[in-house]
């Protein structure tokens, strides 16, 4: 793809036109080439978009969920772009999609955009190209750009680090509440949703829950915990208040726009660096097997082959 093909790209994109948006979100997803050249043309620091991070155990509601959330912003009029995080079979690399399938109510709005992903064996629960799909849709307009993750467990604490917002959401009868706030998910939630709350056990899942909050560190503010039931709507504009109070409470916009910078430009030069040392690799030692056999014939080992490709980078440097 040319560079005036690119403009032409972006500047669609930037106009919120459909299949252009469509276009752009099949390249970060498909690792295309040129995608990095988009992202470089879409990139504003200064957006005004908030994301929300939705997380929590498998089964938890989290697609209805955010299925009502979706109905709420759009009473607002505002428009929403959706990523939805789905298992990929670990054979065929698939997505299983489902989200979108719960999700049919607005897939007829021109104000909705939903886009699902294959997690593709990422253990966060966040598919690797996730967050650069985030942007494409905030460059797009769309405010907010709800993530929703897999759901599978402790590993999505990631989610909290991309998001303005982050979600956590529990029902009863999950299993062992207690070992599940050991694990420390409980930490990654600004807000604690409370979902399926006309199911039995509701009562003792918010009392664990506010037990759990009594081993937060001294002077920590517990988040703020609300019941709901997606099925029938309970409790959801309680919800979609305390979201909009948590994003005004994210941090002024400058600040919130240099921690965005920071873990786009983390993400960037931890990819960058894995493509350079393969570029080392291949010229030092002619290849990732080829070192390998080095390591496995005890000729090398891998921290020997580390020390040779910094050494290799270092001298290219003087």
């Amino acid at each position: 793809m040319d560079r005036s093909q690119l403009d032409s790209l972006a500047e669609a994109v930037l106009a919120g036109q459909q299949r252009p948006v469509a276009r752009a979100l099949s390249m970060v997803e498909d690792g295309h080439p040129d995608s990095h050249e988009l992202l470089h043309r879409l990139y504003d620091p200064g957006r005004a978009s908030t994301t929300v991070g939705v997380t929590g155990p498998p089964g938890a509601g989290k697609s209805t969920l955010a299925n009502r959330l979706i109905d709420s912003w759009r009473r607002d009029g505002r428009r929403v772009g959706v990523v939805c995080v789905d298992p990929s079979s670990p054979f065929s690399g698939g997505a299983l999609l489902g989200d979108r399938l719960r999700m049919q109510t607005h897939a007829t709005d021109p104000e909705v955009f939903i886009r699902s992903m294959g997690s593709r064996g990422h253990l966060g629960g966040l598919a690797g190209a996730s967050r650069d799909a985030g942007e494409v849709l905030a460059a797009a307009g769309y405010d907010p750009v709800l993530l929703e993750t897999v759901g599978v467990g402790q590993g999505e604490v990631e989610v909290a680090a991309i998001a303005d917002v982050t979600l956590l959401v529990l029902v009863p009868g999950l299993g062992d509440d207690v070992q599940t706030m050991k694990a420390g998910i409980m930490e990654i939630g600004d807000i604690i949703v409370l979902n399926k709350a006309d199911r039995p056990g509701i009562d003792q899942l918010e009392t664990t829950v506010r037990t759990s909050f009594e081993m937060m560190g001294e002077g920590a503010q517990p988040p703020p915990v609300v019941r709901c039931s997606a099925r029938t709507g309970e409790g959801i504009g309680e919800l979609a208040g305390l979201v909009s109070e948590a994003a005004s409470g994210a941090g002024p916009r400058p600040e919130r726009a240099l921690r965005r910078a920071r873990l786009m430009l983390d993400r960037i030069l931890e990819e960058k660096g894995l493509e350079i040392a393969e570029q080392l690799l291949a010229h030092q030692y002619g290849g990732r097997e080829e070192a390998l056999r080095l390591v496995m014939e005890g000729a090398e080992t891998p921290y020997g082959i580390g020390r040779s490709l910094r050494a290799a980078a270092m001298e290219m440097l003087e």
